[in-house]
């Protein structure tokens, strides 16, 4: 290695020496982002956008299958709406932002940016359903929300963001809550089939709930540097909504009854867990069903023999896009073949194949992945079968090789002390039994910053003591400091 690529490595601040440096670095060196005049906000660079575009793509395609249709709700709210729901306005008092000027004028009613999108989607609901003939009402959104953070960092929390957020009505608890359940499954399919991140599924407590819901549930994800991530969210909020905005129907029994609602959404978020899930000291490391560059083709090719390299490199590069792989050919001449190694490697594209003169000669290319670093070679005549499975290969080794991390920093016990000392000295989930009792519950967050991030589904136990108090109980939870 060249000095000039040893120095371009030497950018990006290695994990072990300062982890939230190295996510900087990265972000911002592989141009996924770059900061705003906007205190708290970030432009999304064409590399993270085509990143979110893809993301977006495969979220969006699942959300339809099961029956939902997009719309677009405004970006203001007023502010009568917002004060029709108590524990909603108090759950966002603090991260909203005001309109309370148009122009020159200063507005009859101040508007809401909005933080979440029921209560303006409530007031449409309102107005759109009258029968049962006119359920379920299964929508969703893809826009941006703002909420006024007080600590950012790129993709994790920003005052602005990107997201996705669906809004269901139905007739009753048993088709809003199977609504909830089936939107929490399209989360957990997604993440870990398509981003290679493993979750710990479950409910949230009342304690961390979403304002106004009757129950949440959440997908939680392990970074590498052991703390967790709430990676999405998908809530059944019972007739509360539908009570303060007077959200009815009249069913077949000829009775009023009111609507059973549901809200689930995700968010750039899901970028920052990509990168902290997959990512090394030489930068990301992306999986190839989203990546914006699946496969780089970098030619070898010294001034004697260039145009002839150059020549069979762009043949494979259509034919690379013909076979519908995202690829990139990089014939850059002013950069070394080391740089351009490094500088694909940062940027976290899972394949790369180098063809030289030599190479040529054999009838043959090398293939380098990103995911392990292994090299190997391949003939011509298979590459164009060689490289689909190799990227299906990546795909799955990055999902386990992130799972082992997971499940190895997964730790298991009932005794407080040793609980705080997990949770201070090591990192990862810890699963606990609780007693259920919320004094419990934040006194353990008080005491340590450890959260419970979720109660998971059908985990039995035989009895046993709550983690704090010692009370008998049979209820695991996971445990985990949070971003």
């Amino acid at each position: 290695m060249s000095k000039q690529d040893k120095e371009f490595v030497k950018e990006i601040t290695p994990q072990s020496e300062d982890y939230s440096q190295w996510y900087l670095d990265v972000v911002l060196k592989a141009q996924m982002m770059d900061y705003s005049p906007v205190k708290g906000c970030m432009v999304i660079r064409p590399y993270g956008f085509t990143l979110w575009e893809n993301m977006q793509q495969g979220l969006d395609k699942r959300i339809k299958a099961t029956g939902h249709k997009n719309a677009y709700f405004p970006l203001f709210i007023p502010e009568s709406l917002l004060q029709k729901e108590a524990d909603h306005v108090e759950g966002f008092a603090p991260e909203v932002a005001w309109v309370t000027h148009g122009g020159n004028e200063k507005l009859a009613e101040r508007l809401v940016v909005r933080p979440t999108s029921e209560t303006i989607i409530c007031e449409m609901y309102s107005r759109w359903i009258q029968s049962y003939r006119d359920l379920p009402v299964l929508i969703n959104q893809w826009c941006n929300v703002v909420r006024w953070e007080k600590v950012t960092r790129p993709f994790l929390r920003t005052s602005e963001f990107l997201w996705q957020e669906g809004h269901t009505a139905h007739r009753n608890e048993e088709e809003a809550e199977e609504e909830t359940l089936k939107m929490l499954e399209v989360y957990r399919d997604f993440v870990e089939n398509d981003l290679a991140v493993p979750l710990f599924v479950g409910r949230k407590t009342e304690n961390e709930k979403f304002a106004g819901a009757l129950r949440t549930y959440s997908i939680e994800a392990l970074m590498s540097d052991g703390k967790a991530l709430q990676a999405g969210t998908s809530h059944n909020l019972g007739t509360h909504f539908a009570k303060v905005f007077e959200i009815t129907y009249l069913d077949r029994d000829g009775e009023l009854k009111f609507v059973w609602q549901t809200s689930w959404g995700v968010s750039t978020r899901l970028i920052g867990a990509i990168i902290m899930v997959h990512g090394d000291d030489r930068g990301l490391v992306l999986p190839p069903k989203v990546a914006p560059t699946q496969v780089v083709l970098v030619p070898i090719a010294p001034k004697k023999v260039r145009e002839e390299v150059l020549v069979k490199a762009a043949i494979l590069y259509e034919e690379l896009r013909a076979a519908e792989i995202r690829v990139e050919m990089d014939d850059r001449e002013e950069y070394s073949p080391g740089w351009k190694f490094n500088e694909w490697e940062m940027k976290g594209v899972p394949l790369r194949i180098e063809v030289g003169p030599r190479d040529l000669e054999a009838g043959q290319a090398m293939l380098a992945r990103r995911d392990t670093g292994g090299k190997e070679t391949v003939s011509l005549e298979e590459l164009m079968t060689r490289v689909p499975a190799l990227l299906a290969e990546i795909q799955a080794n990055m999902y386990e090789k992130a799972k082992k991390f997971r499940d190895d920093n997964t730790h298991r016990t009932d005794d407080y002390a040793e609980f705080k000392q997990i949770i201070e000295e090591k990192r990862g989930f810890v699963l606990s039994r609780w007693c259920g009792d919320s004094a419990c519950e934040l006194a353990v967050k008080e005491e340590t910053k450890a959260t419970i991030r979720c109660v998971p589904f059908n985990m039995e136990t035989s009895p046993g003591k709550c983690l704090h108090c010692s009370t008998e109980s049979t209820k695991l939870v996971y445990f985990a400091r949070a971003y």
